[in-house]
């Protein structure tokens, strides 16, 4: 692994003068001459609902830090991604819009996809916005894009000061190779970093971003999403190179297995417990840099893990929740979240308001006293005061679709259905989080008027 000083000549410190910087909490000034605080966003890429302790205390995963980070931060239990699969939910993120607004509904296809426009690129992305904040940030992205890497499309185009990671939805963590192309980028550059596993890449280049930027007394926003714990897939190996979950030998070590083993389900938590160590490295970059107490950090997964069945790969789990990834069942949007701002959110708290991805855009925006663009439909809203004082969600529904998959929640009802054509099924999640009993014949009341918020969601678009 390389040390966080490899890449401090590709992270540049900036200085600025913070005097009469607002320090806005909730959308009210609170005091002058004190930093704007710095943003930080932990993404993992397909991470299970069941696979964290601190969501379900059977999981035999070993993650201490991410165990330690629920217990100093608020923990969600009703947090949804705005879509089921990696391309669509990171545009749903970083545009604060849901993809029948941005226009990216599907997961962006082999190279052509990967490395085509994909995400319309007037949509605004969170990095734009906080430049345009009256102390701008810093801005870092270190992971998977996703969402398009054609001229005009790369990170360092929309926003970002820096990238490091890739384009696609998926690569070998040791060769960062996708459909048979080398795939790790430093800005639009190349970057030759073979043998280094790209979840300790990542952190790395994080974790020097963080320390630079905090030197510089610069307020920053840090977005991470990492390729883990994404499934292997064999058109992403080298020729004679083993098709198996990666994880380096450290990471075997908290269990009774070691990186000898082939039970795919046991190399999968070694997976996680590598990503886990890693998080718990930028974590402490920030006591480290001495700006801990002023950083918001949320962690969440990007959609559920998937269930399809496939041998060795769908391993995980999404645990109490039914189905999983490109679903609009519970287990394909509803995913595990956490949020730390000390002092700010009740540490050890859980919040069971429902909120979603698109939220973050506008918690920034309030964050960095900036301003949402004009003449823009944002599906996000202010979730400061949910999080920080216990108030009720801002969102009156929530609406999803994926493919012929679609869904609506409104309160603590939900309907959803696998294709068009198929009746509506009805459920009570503050009652029956597993959708296992569909009231839809016995309240067609409940089931209109659901139908009737989806039709008003639709005459928006």
């Amino acid at each position: 692994m390389k040390s966080c000083s490899v890449f401090s000549s590709f992270f540049l410190a900036r200085t600025l003068n913070c005097a009469a910087v607002c320090l806005i909490s909730f959308g009210h000034t609170v005091a002058e001459d004190q930093q704007s605080p710095n943003i930080l966003i932990i993404t993992a890429d397909n991470l299970g609902y069941g696979d964290l302790r601190s969501y379900n205390s059977e999981s035999p995963i070993v993650t201490p830090r991410l165990d330690q980070f629920a217990h100093e931060s608020a923990r969600l239990t009703s947090f949804y991604t705005a879509s089921s699969t990696c391309t669509v939910s990171r545009a749903c993120l970083l545009t604060g819009r849901i993809p029948e607004r941005h226009g990216l509904v599907n997961q962006l296809p082999g190279l052509k996809g990967n490395y085509g426009v994909g995400l319309n690129q007037k949509e605004i992305l969170i990095p734009s916005i906080l430049k345009s904040a009256p102390v701008p940030y810093a801005t870092g992205c270190f992971g998977k894009w996703n969402i398009g890497f054609a001229e005009g499309s790369r990170p360092t185009e929309r926003g970002f000061d820096q990238f490091l990671g890739h384009a696609s939805g998926n690569i070998d963590y040791y060769y960062h190779i996708y459909a048979g192309k080398h795939d790790l980028f430093k800005g639009t550059e190349e970057f030759d970093a073979d043998g280094e596993y790209s979840t300790d890449l990542f952190a790395d280049a994080a974790i020097d971003f963080i320390l630079l930027n905090s030197a510089a007394k610069q307020p920053w926003f840090c977005y991470l999403p990492f390729n883990s714990p994404h499934f292997p897939n064999k058109r992403n190996k080298l020729p004679g190179q083993k098709f198996e979950w990666q994880a380096p030998d450290r990471a075997f070590k908290p269990y009774n297995f070691g990186p000898e083993e082939s039970d795919p389900l046991k190399r999968y938590n070694a997976v996680v417990t590598a990503l886990d160590e890693a998080i718990g490295r930028v974590l402490d970059s920030l006591k480290q840099a001495g700006v801990k107490e002023n950083t918001f950090v949320f962690f969440f997964s990007d959609n559920g893990t998937f269930l399809l069945n496939r041998k060795g790969i769908d391993i995980a789990s999404n645990d109490p929740l039914r189905n999983g990834g490109i679903t609009c069942w519970e287990g394909g949007i509803r995913v595990a979240a956490m949020v730390r701002w000390p002092g700010k959110i009740q540490a050890g708290s859980t919040i069971d308001e429902p909120l979603w991805s698109p939220d973050l855009l506008v918690a920034a925006t309030e964050l960095a006293n900036a301003t949402l663009p004009a003449n823009v439909i944002y599906d996000g809203k202010n979730p400061l005061p949910v999080l920080a004082s216990g108030e009720k969600s801002p969102h009156e529904s929530f609406y999803f679709n994926f493919r012929k998959h679609a869904a609506l929640r409104l309160g603590d009802w939900k309907i959803v259905r696998e294709k068009p054509d198929n009746p509506w099924q009805l459920f009570n999640l503050k009652k029956d989080i597993s959708e296992k009993d569909n009231l839809a014949d016995q309240m067609p009341e409940i089931v209109n008027r659901l139908q009737k918020e989806r039709q008003r969601w639709e005459e928006s678009f």
